[in-house]
């Protein structure tokens, strides 16, 4: 039996790779990547690579073995997800996995915003293909807005369109800890986690947090949906990433990225890590 993880190069998958490193021996870890000069750092360290791609079906052949537990990182391409996911479903369904874990998202088929819709169809997906499953149903990365810090202090102000809602994010790291418990540990089978952080805090909390620590004032500008869209596709997002973007906003407003139910600090058994940390981390990352 292994421990297999998809999308091992990716931000998220890297960190769950690391996590497992701290638990497990690295020959009992495999690392699916799509390019293998990525994951040589991975191999250095005795992780086996496999090479393999979400949209490439055949190339999952043979990559997943009996009894294996497989984290299915969600894909990044919009439209493609559910195609790819089923691919990885059928193919661990075929080798008869253990476990196949999957990073969903907050709350399942109560998100109502567009990002969720293939989520909620992968879900679906896995519960009807009778491989014992766990959903990690992950919320927001504090990485979704301090990743955008530099950005945020050269135009001096954070902008949005979630107007008051709240957002209980939690730190990447936090989540790839999360998902590592749940391949090393027992009693995961069939289970639901609902993935967030501690505590919930609205965009002007997070403009004055980043105020606070920077000594600036950093004001949260609320823009209509449109006006939003309309300001990222000038400044170079994709139209469709940014429409999804600030649905997600909309989602925000409606209170549905704002749940704390525990899961994942009990999951963790520490309390999962404040904005705050994680803003003064990502201020440290910028030149001076």
């Amino acid at each position: 039996m292994s421990i297999v993880v998809t999308g091992a190069t990716g931000a998220l998958g890297r960190l769950t790779v690391e996590e497992l490193l701290r638990r497990t021996a690295p020959d009992n870890i495999v690392a699916l990547a799509r390019d293998r000069a990525k994951a040589a750092g991975l191999a250095a360290r005795g992780v086996r690579i496999e090479i393999a791609d979400y949209g490439r079906p055949e190339t999952l052949d043979g990559v997943f073995a009996a009894g294996d537990r497989v984290l299915l990182i969600s894909g990044n391409e919009p439209g493609q997800r559910l195609t790819q996911h089923r691919a990885v479903i059928d193919a661990a369904r075929e080798a008869g996995v253990g476990l196949l874990a999957y990073t969903s998202v907050l709350g399942g088929p109560a998100a109502t915003f567009s990002i969720a819709e293939e989520h909620i169809a992968t879900e679906q997906a896995l519960l009807a293909s009778g491989v014992p499953y766990c959903l990690l149903r992950n919320g927001w990365y504090h990485e979704n807005y301090t990743g955008a810090l530099a950005t945020t202090l050269k135009i001096g102000a954070v902008v949005g369109s979630a107007g008051g809602g709240r957002v209980a994010s939690a730190a990447r790291r936090d989540y790839a800890e999360a998902a590592a418990v749940v391949l090393t540990g027992s009693g995961h089978d069939n289970a639901v986690y609902e993935l967030s952080g501690d505590t919930a805090w609205t965009m002007a909390e997070y403009a004055a947090e980043v105020s606070r620590q920077t000594g600036r004032h950093i004001p949260y500008n609320d823009l209509p949906h449109d006006a939003y869209v309309a300001l990222m596709v000038d400044a170079g997002v994709p139209a469709l990433g940014a429409r999804m973007v600030a649905d997600a906003d909309a989602g925000i407003a409606r209170g549905e990225l704002a749940a704390t139910p525990g899961d994942l600090s009990r999951l963790l058994g520490r309390p999962t890590t404040p904005i705050a940390e994680s803003i003064a981390e990502a201020l440290k990352q910028l030149p001076v």
